[in-house]
């Protein structure tokens, strides 16, 4: 291992100990001797995720196995204080020196046959993930919201440009990046095509503006609060659909068939994790149409009744996206740099949270009083 950086013995986390409970500070050990290809960074800034909050409450048990106590948090942008051998480039062959900033991904085994054979590196069976991964075993930090974290072998990491600021890198680094690869599976949007993006939170307000960047001749964005709305519009959505005024599924149907002639649109985005919003949407499409599902986790109480034979009438297209890989990262970065005097990222992440509040962080959250809340974890504790 190469490092001209002292490393701390120690470094603390928000650990949750118990679903539903407040985050746990404590002090973990920091690994002193790196495997080759890991990494070591110092979190500059963790953003908090839709997963952390159902991580935080219990709602994501269904989706991945887990063994708590945890660290939550995988959206971080971390500055590089030590290598392992062999890590001092990015997965894109950039150089990295001790400082720079960075995004990162889960680590895929790179050996099965959906990372070698598929070239699906989400689905990997042997992934191993932060936020899921216990923390009483080393290398320990293996969260965001931590003072440092260590940085998997297999984790793909690509350098933070210069141009974007950390807090929107991080949230980049899971929001964006996930919108990034549901319009990648997707396909092209066209000029004559109308696009629903169903949730106003920080993936469909991300959405939106992609939606708008790529060219959709007409956006229609549903959710809720109106602060949230206007952000929408703001990047680019034509028409706006508040789930406050149409507060029923079949409100929001009509709502979007009333705003197209009595027609669906061409492409629908879940993006909202609602569990009526997969049925919704398929009331929204047009015939021939492409659905892509994004917001939903497993999970119990989150079945749903739906005709197979409306699908097949329908002759629709539906797709849904996991996660997503290091080349999302940089697609989401990339496009952070060329719109970013086009589109206010800055208005998704407002406030910050010391380490200490990361409980708080997550209560806003969950109440809708914080788009992206982010966590600064070096800000000192109690002040």
């Amino acid at each position: 291992m190469t490092t001209t950086f002292a490393i701390p013995t120690t470094s603390r986390a928000a650990v949750l100990t118990q679903h539903g409970e407040p985050l746990e500070i404590r002090e973990l050990p920091v690994p002193q001797n790196l495997e080759p290809n890991a990494l070591l960074v110092r979190i500059e800034a963790a953003t908090v995720c839709g997963s952390d909050l159902h991580l935080w409450d219990g709602s994501l048990g269904g989706s991945q196995a887990l063994e708590l106590p945890v660290i939550p948090g995988h959206e971080m942008v971390g500055r590089v204080i030590a290598f392992g051998e062999g890590a001092e480039r990015d997965t894109f062959g950039t150089p990295l020196a001790i400082g720079d900033r960075i995004c990162f991904t889960h680590a895929s085994c790179g050996q099965c046959d959906h990372c070698r054979f598929d070239n699906q590196p989400t689905l990997c069976a042997n992934r191993q993930y932060y936020m899921f991964t216990n923390c009483e075993r080393p290398p320990y930090l293996v969260g965001g919201f931590a003072e440092y974290t260590y940085v998997f072998p297999n984790s793909g990491r690509v350098r933070v440009p210069d141009e974007v600021d950390t807090s929107w890198a991080s949230a980049a680094s899971c929001a964006l990046r996930t919108v990034v690869h549901s319009f990648e599976r997707i396909g092209k949007m066209n000029p004559w095509e109308t696009v629903v993006i169903q949730g106003a939170g920080p993936l469909g307000l991300f959405a939106t503006a992609l939606a708008d960047h790529l060219g959709a001749g007409r956006i229609i964005t549903i959710g809720a609060p109106d602060n949230r709305l206007a952000i929408a519009k703001q990047y680019g959505a034509t028409d706006l659909v508040s789930v406050s005024q149409c507060p029923e599924p079949v409100d929001r149907i009509a709502a979007v068939r009333e705003l197209l002639g009595g027609h669906g649109a061409e492409v629908v985005f879940e993006f909202s994790g609602a569990r009526t919003a997969f049925t919704e949407g398929l009331g929204m499409i047009k015939e021939g149409g492409r659905y892509m599902v994004t917001g939903q986790i497993d999970g119990p109480g989150k079945e749903v009744p739906v005709r197979p034979g409306f699908i097949t009438r329908q002759q629709l297209t539906i797709m849904g996206t996991w996660s997503g890989h290091i080349a999302e990262y940089r697609k989401a970065l990339e496009f952070m740099k060329a719109t970013r005097a086009k589109y206010d990222f800055g208005a998704l992440v407002p406030n910050r949270y010391r380490l200490d509040q990361a409980t708080e962080a997550l209560s806003r959250m969950r109440a809708q009083e914080d788009i992206k809340p982010v966590i600064v974890p070096h800000e000192p504790q109690g002040v």
